[in-house]
């Protein structure tokens, strides 16, 4: 229920034939931090606010799920560790993001 601020540091560029390929996460345009807000249900980052549409919680993760400007995405988050895996989807291309997070 904290609020949380996450920092993507690793990506992969996915395509359909192309395999994937290891970019820094500003080129594939994911921002520098982001902020968890579990109690209002949005992730927020500095351009864009994005509803949390699902969210489960096991005894060792939360899964988020929500859509932003014509991508699916799932952010898990380890609840031990603190570190979050994030998958953005379209019907071209996927997006992994890898970073930790940690409380405000």
């Amino acid at each position: 229920s904290k609020l949380l601020i996450c920092a993507p540091v690793e990506a992969l560029d996915c395509g359909p034939g192309e395999g994937c390929s290891k970019e820094r996460p500003e080129d594939v345009g994911a921002p520098n931090f982001l902020r968890i807000d579990f109690a209002n249900k949005v992730i927020v980052g500095p351009k864009q606010t994005t509803p949390i549409l699902l969210m489960d919680k096991s005894n060792d993760q939360i899964l988020l799920q929500g859509k932003e400007l014509g991508y699916a995405w799932t952010l898990v988050l380890d609840q031990e560790s603190g570190t979050m895996t994030v998958t953005l989807v379209n019907r071209e291309a996927a997006f992994v993001l890898f970073g930790p997070c940690t409380p405000l």
